[in-house]
Formats: C-alpha cells, sequence, structure tokens
C-alpha cells in the first residue's frame, strides 16, 4: 500500500448512502489519506454515512455534478494531486496507484481511467455501451485525441492543470468538457486501464442516458466552436448548402416537368445555399486564427522556456566585489589615477618636469603683462 500525503480524493455525491461509506474505507486502504466528500443535498443520510466513514464533508453551493467538482477542487482541495471518483462503488479502489503513477513520475497532468479495458458482466447497459462509442468515436472526429474513454468518472489531475480549465458544465457533462478542455490547453493526458464493476445491488444510479447523452453531445459540439472551427462552420455550412441544393433540385423539377414555379422557394434555396458557402468561407478563415494562435503561444511558451531564471545566474559575493576593485585599482588607468605623476601634481603643485607648478603659472601671467 502506497502513502499519498499530497493526494486529495474527491467524491461528488447525491443520495449515494448505500455505497459512500465502503468507498471511503476502500480508499483509505489504498492509501489516500485526505478524502472530501461534497454532497448536492441528499436526503438519504449520505452526509453522516460519509462522516462517520472518516471523510472531510461540505454541501455544495450550487446543483449538478460539474458545479460540485469545480467548487471542490477550487475552494475546498489544497492538496497538489486530485483522484476523482464516483461514490457508487463501480471504481475499483486498488487502481489508485496506476491512477498517481504517471502525475507523481511527472508524465502526465490529466490521467483517465478506461472502463473498457476491464469491465465485469453488468457493470454497464448495452445502451449506455454503444452510446459511450458513439460519443468516443465522435470526441476522437472532431477534437483529434483518442482519449478511448472520455465519460469516464475515474481521473487523477494535478490541482494547477485542472485550474487552467474553463468549465462550465454543470451536470454530467464535466467529463466531456473537461477532455475538450485539456485538448485545447495541450495538457498532457495519459490513459490507464481500470476495473469498472455492476452497482452493489440496492444503490439507483442518477444517470439518464437518453437525456444526459444528448446534453454531452451537444457540449461536444459547442466546444468545437473554439477548438475546431473548421469541423463546427463547415458542418453548418454543409448543411445548409445541402439544403439549398436540395430546394434548387425541387425548384427546376418542378419548373421543367410540371411548367410550375416556385419563386419563394427559389428564394429559399439560393439564401441557403449562400449561407452555407459563407459559413464555409467562416470555418476556413477560423481555423487559420486557431492555427496562428496556437503557433503565437508555442512560440511564446519556448521562449519563456529558453529564458534564464533567476536561480540559474550566480550573485555576486563581497569577496568577488573587493577582488574586481583591487585588480582595477591597481591597474593602468585606475592606478595612474590614484598614484601616478598626474595626481601628484595636482596635489603637490609640482609638474611632470619637477618645476612648482604654481609658480610657472604665476611667471607666465608676468610675463604676459610684461608685453602688453
Amino acid at each position: 500500500m502506497s502513502d499519498f500525503d499530497d493526494v486529495c480524493l474527491l467524491l461528488p455525491t447525491m443520495d449515494e448512502v448505500e455505497t459512500v461509506a465502503r468507498v471511503v474505507e476502500d480508499v483509505r486502504e489504498a492509501g489516500i489519506g485526505e478524502i472530501l466528500v461534497i454532497d448536492g443535498g441528499s436526503t438519504d443520510g449520505t452526509r453522516r454515512a460519509a462522516t462517520e466513514a472518516g471523510a472531510r464533508v461540505v454541501e455544495q453551493s450550487g446543483r449538478g455534478k460539474g458545479q460540485a467538482v469545480r467548487e471542490a477542487v477550487r475552494d475546498h482541495i489544497e492538496a497538489p494531486y486530485v483522484v476523482m471518483a464516483d461514490a457508487d462503488a463501480t471504481y475499483d479502489a486498488a487502481d489508485v496507484d496506476a491512477m498517481l503513477d504517471p502525475l507523481l513520475a511527472g508524465e502526465a497532468e490529466h490521467v483517465i481511467g478506461n472502463r473498457f479495458a476491464d469491465m465485469r458482466p453488468g457493470a454497464m447497459t448495452r445502451l449506455n455501451r454503444v452510446g459511450n462509442r458513439l460519443i468516443n468515436a465522435a470526441f476522437r472526429a472532431i477534437h483529434g485525441e483518442r482519449y478511448r474513454d472520455i465519460l469516464s468518472g475515474y481521473r487523477a489531475f494535478t490541482r494547477e492543470s485542472f485550474l487552467r480549465l474553463h468549465l462550465t458544465a454543470d451536470g454530467f457533462g464535466i467529463e466531456t468538457e473537461m477532455a475538450v478542455e485539456c485538448v485545447k490547453n495541450r495538457v498532457r493526458v495519459t490513459v490507464v486501464p481500470i476495473t469498472y464493476r455492476e452497482r452493489p445491488g440496492g444503490s439507483a444510479t442518477n444517470l439518464h442516458p437518453i437525456r444526459d447523452g444528448g446534453v454531452i453531445i451537444i457540449e461536444l459540439y459547442r466546444k468545437a466552436k473554439t477548438n475546431n472551427p473548421l469541423f463546427y462552420f463547415g458542418s453548418l455550412g454543409a448543411v445548409s448548402t445541402g439544403t439549398g441544393a436540395a430546394l434548387t433540385a425541387y425548384v427546376l423539377y418542378r419548373w421543367f416537368v410540371h411548367g410550375e414555379a416556385h419563386q419563394i422557394v427559389a428564394i429559399g434555396a439560393v439564401g441557403a445555399a449562400i449561407l452555407g458557402i459563407q459559413l464555409l468561407v467562416f470555418g476556413v478563415l477560423a481555423d487559420m486564427i486557431l492555427s496562428l494562435h496556437r503557433e503565437q503561444v508555442t512560440r511564446y511558451e519556448r521562449a519563456l522556456a529558453d529564458r534564464p531564471t533567476e536561480s540559474s545566474v550566480a550573485p555576486a559575493t563581497p569577496g568577488d566585489d573587493e577582488g574586481t576593485r583591487g585588480a582595477v585599482g591597481d591597474g593602468g588607468t585606475d592606478g595612474a589615477s590614484d598614484d601616478g605623476a598626474e595626481d601628484g601634481a595636482n596635489d603637490d603643485g609640482v609638474t611632470s618636469d619637477g618645476a612648482p607648478g604654481g609658480e610657472k603659472t604665476r611667471g607666465a601671467e608676468d610675463g604676459d603683462e610684461s608685453t602688453d
């Protein structure tokens, strides 16, 4: 068993009295001492059960899993490493080591547990399994990364990397949004295999496959606007252009075959086609701007990395300053100023040929007066 002193386990809960105490105890046995339960207003005794099991319990100020996670990490957690899991006992606490190893080794900033690597029978319905596969495929097509299981609730991340993410989702879309923001902010992500088990008997799920699946799909598409604008505007443009083409075909068919004119439909077809072409152009331009922005960010980060830090420049010691002054004082220029003949002339009134400098000056002045 490992001892993770710099790790906090985060458990968002909502009516999980049947399983939360078991999860807290299993996590303690895995070596994590700090456990935070943030509860969304449970009415079944979840907070009491978690407290009796030894967890620190806070009640979230808003509603939804996404809001709970944001509030917990921002306001209630100070540990540099955070493990996020569900309180339904479907995740194995023994996988904590595998989740944290890439973080502690500095190989990643965000770790996702892949439930499909070891999914036990009955852990996921056929509908949920198909939906997960489709959403993962859509994420890969839109955002260009293959995270294998972006809907996994078993994650580990550095608190610093989490605070860099711009998260707004309040419900179950938080996992999808975290994955998208990791791509957008170039957070180093690693996927590790985990075990996913069936919910224990008597515990009910808070997930609604159709409703929450629709929210996740919308979130994926909405995030494409800033992360992959060519796909976002291009898909809208393709739909609009296709609609215009279909309407144009209908108008032409009615004109040539039946001799009927549909001016309003024809105007709508032209408008849809023009709008589609404009959206496609917007997508291309936005993609070019995004590419330039990412290039500038990369250059800026490299410049910061190459800049020498204060610790790399050795500070001058008092002994070094005295040695420098001594070397200058004994050298030609400063030495002449301190010990040479010129300073002697200034101090003693003697010129370089040994004559009193003051008398020579006065003699010259007398000579000038005689001449006048």
